[in-house]
This record gives structure tokens, C-alpha cells and sequence, in this order.
């Protein structure tokens, strides 16, 4: 309920479905739940653009160190792209500049999907039940009809002493399509007395 549209006419609230409501209809109820609605989803909104704007930032940062470092020995670095990790003078601190190939699949996925299965019933009951959760869980799509890259992977470790198995995994391999690729910013820091670091979390799932 918005009340800053400009297409609706004083006194009136547009509902999910695009009806005009008069806003005396609205049950007070409805109106808190759209100004806590309205009041977190701003404030998302803007995280949203902080992160995006500190990932610029960050990646910057670090493309313009990379520079003076190549300048300092008189080495051209031109454009090129690679994992790279700097961290503080004291160890406090890393940032860890890393790319990643994105993949999508190919109609042989749909072939090697057949030869798993094949493979699966010759096993019969020889096949545990780990296993068939496995192949289960990598040929489900979710729920925008895309297959899991990380379940195709777990996949492909598996050590199978079977020529039916080992063709179907090379048909899952025949599939892979390196579509592209993305850029990750990772900030870690130390815990205290170790060497060992953690993530700080810079999505929700994580905090």
C-alpha cells in the first residue's frame, strides 16, 4: 500500500491484485503489517546497493594494488584476472580476490542422466542408499528447472570400480558448459591465538 503512487487517487490503496481499496476498508492490521513490510524491504534495498557498492570498491582496490605492484618492477599486468589474497601488515585481516567459472549443461545431460540410472538398476539392491540420494538429489532441478552444479560435482567424486558408472560420469563430464565466469570478495579475520580465519558473513544466511 504505497501511499506515494501517483496513479492512485487520494483516499485509496492499491491491493496485490491491482484493485483500488479505500483506505478507510483497510484494517489496521493490513496497514502495520504493509509499514513493516515497507519499512524492512527499504532498508534491504539499501544494504543491497552498499554491498554492491563496497564490492566495487573492493575489487578496485584491489585491481589498483595488483597495478602499482606490476608498475614497482616494471611489469605490465593488463587485464589479466586471477586469485589473489592480500592481507594487513599484522595478519589481522585477508581479502581474497577470487574468480570462478560459471557452469550450465548441455542437452548430454539428459543422456547421462539415463546411464546413472541404467546403472542403478543393474546394481539393483547392490546400490546403497547414500548413493541413490546422491543421484537423486543432482538430477532433481530446483525450482527454477536448473540443475545444481555443486550436487553434478559431488557426483563426479565418486570412486566407482564400474565401466557402466565410468561412462555415465564421462557423459556428465561431456555436458559441462563453462559459461562464463564471476568475481568474488571474501574478508576474512584471524581468530584469536590461531592461524586459523573466519569468514565475516556478508550475506544474511550466514549472520
Amino acid at each position: 500500500m504505497s501511499m506515494t503512487d501517483i496513479n492512485i487517487p487520494a483516499g485509496f490503496v492499491r491491493n496485490a491484485v491491482g484493485h483500488l481499496v479505500p483506505i478507510d476498508q483497510v484494517r489496521e492490521q493490513d496497514k502495520l503489517r504493509d509499514q513493516v513490510a515497507i519499512g524492512l524491504s527499504q532498508e534491504a534495498k539499501a544494504l543491497s546497493l552498499a554491498l554492491k557498492n563496497f564490492k566495487k570498491k573492493a575489487l578496485g582496490d584491489v585491481a589498483d594494488l595488483i597495478s602499482i605492484a606490476g608498475e614497482r618492477y616494471g611489469v605490465q599486468m593488463g587485464g589479466k584476472k586471477g586469485n589473489v589474497t592480500i592481507a594487513t601488515y599484522d595478519g589481522k585481516f585477508k581479502v581474497v580476490r577470487s574468480y570462478a567459472d560459471r557452469l550450465a549443461f548441455t542437452e548430454e545431460m539428459e543422456v547421462a542422466k539415463v546411464l546413472v540410472y541404467d546403472c542403478i538398476k543393474a546394481w539393483s539392491k547392490g546400490a546403497d542408499n547414500h548413493l541413490m540420494a546422491i543421484v537423486d538429489r543432482v538430477f532433481s532441478p530446483n525450482r527454477n528447472g536448473q540443475i545444481k552444479t555443486s550436487d553434478v560435482l559431488d557426483l563426479l567424486r565418486l570412486e566407482i570400480d564400474d565401466a557402466g558408472w565410468k561412462s555415465a560420469m564421462q557423459a556428465v563430464r561431456d555436458s559441462i558448459l563453462v559459461s562464463g565466469s564471476s568475481v568474488y570478495i571474501r574478508v576474512y579475520e584471524r581468530i584469536n591465538g590461531t592461524d586459523e580465519y573466519r569468514a565475516i558473513p556478508l550475506d544474511l544466511a550466514a549472520v
